[in-house]
């Protein structure tokens, strides 16, 4: 058996989707059904990122090849069985959904000079800012392609996440307008540059399976919230000390001058309590956005910073929005789907521990 044919199995093994909830027999059918799409999907993936071209062709596979979770494929299979099922454009959805995020990762990481992507270098690393910048146009360019194909409605919908995807990165890099409140300001990016195209993956399954179409705003909803638990845990892992399994070096975003809501919250909390300040004051010094800083001190900082009340806070906030994403599903039938989606929302912020 190829690695691609056992990629769903092990992907949704991963994401807690396997063996808790096969109850009966409609479950054990449901979820052979999504590891089946899955493997479909990673094939579809591996023919769609592939370009004549050879230095387009090896740049485009970089990321593909170092592996992810496939988070926004998933959850295109598990909606589509809220109507007829999975088809050929659910698959062709679900690659090009799985595409466009392959190609944001390019841009974000020269956004954010980050070098490590996956576990690997990250592409700028290895080829520069503008062949990374390059390889991620070819990906949207690709991802654009398979939606132009399932007609006019798909296209839209791709060009407004796109839109918010851009802007999200737009007001992330220019920050918060005078007297917003930063959180919120931030929110909002996340809620742009995560949970729209999230959205889409869900929004999608429920469009070309043909399911009811009063189940599509729901869904719409629960992967935007979804979206932003899942970044808001990842503020959290960034923090972890563990790199072998988060692919980063600890405080990575921290590291590169990328706002997270530990950060957030620690700036609040420097206004009225001057531990919290201190803390801040030396995070500043020796780790935030600086290139060379002494490791060992570093290290410690991040540490403070991972044990302080923020991040535990940070944490609660992601639970807050796994909850009222899942609140957010009582209109849909009870069943296989709404069980797994319930499931993967616990997964989601269950990452961190």
């Amino acid at each position: 058996m190829s690695p691609v044919v056992r990629r769903g199995s092990a992907l949704a093994s991963q994401l807690g989707l396997s063996d808790r909830l096969r109850a009966t027999p409609a479950d054990r059918d449901f979820f052979r059904s999504v590891e089946a799409g899955l493997d479909e999907i990673e094939r579809r993936l591996s023919e769609q990122v592939a370009f004549a071209d050879e230095i387009a062709d090896v740049t485009t596979r970089y990321l593909l090849n170092a592996g992810g979770k496939r988070v926004r494929p998933m959850l295109t299979l598990l909606t589509a069985h809220l109507g007829d099922g999975i088809n050929r454009d659910v698959i062709t959805a679900a690659t090009a959904i799985e595409i466009t995020h392959l190609a944001s990762l390019y841009h974000d990481d020269v956004m954010d000079d980050s070098d490590k992507r996956r576990g690997v270098p990250s592409a700028q690393t290895v080829w520069g800012n503008s062949v990374a910048i390059l390889a991620g146009d070819l990906l949207f360019a690709r991802a654009s392609q398979l939606m132009a194909g399932l007609g006019e409605g798909a296209i839209r919908l791709q060009a407004t996440t796109f839109e918010r995807l851009v802007l999200g990165q737009l007001h992330e890099t220019v920050g918060p307008d005078d007297g917003q409140d930063p959180v919120d300001h931030y929110l909002g990016v996340l809620a742009d540059k995560t949970g729209s195209l999230i959205a889409l993956a869900a929004q999608s399954g429920v469009i070309f399976s043909n399911a009811p179409s009063e189940y599509e705003q729901p869904i719409v909803d629960y992967g935007e919230r979804i979206g932003i638990a899942f970044q808001l845990i990842d503020d959290v892992i960034d923090l972890s000390p563990q790199p072998e399994e988060t692919g980063k070096v600890p405080g990575t975003d921290l590291r590169a001058g990328v706002v997270t809501l530990p950060l957030l919250r620690l700036r609040e909390a420097a206004l009225t309590d001057a531990a919290s300040a201190d803390l801040l004051l030396r995070l500043e010094a020796g780790v935030i956005g600086l290139l060379d800083v002494d490791e060992v001190a570093a290290d410690a900082l991040i540490a403070e910073l991972r044990e302080h009340p923020v991040t535990a806070a940070t944490l609660a906030e992601a639970h807050r929005w796994a909850h009222e994403a899942v609140a957010g599903l009582d209109t849909l039938p009870n069943g296989p789907v709404k069980k797994a989606l319930i499931r993967f929302a616990d997964t989601i912020v269950e990452r961190s521990s």
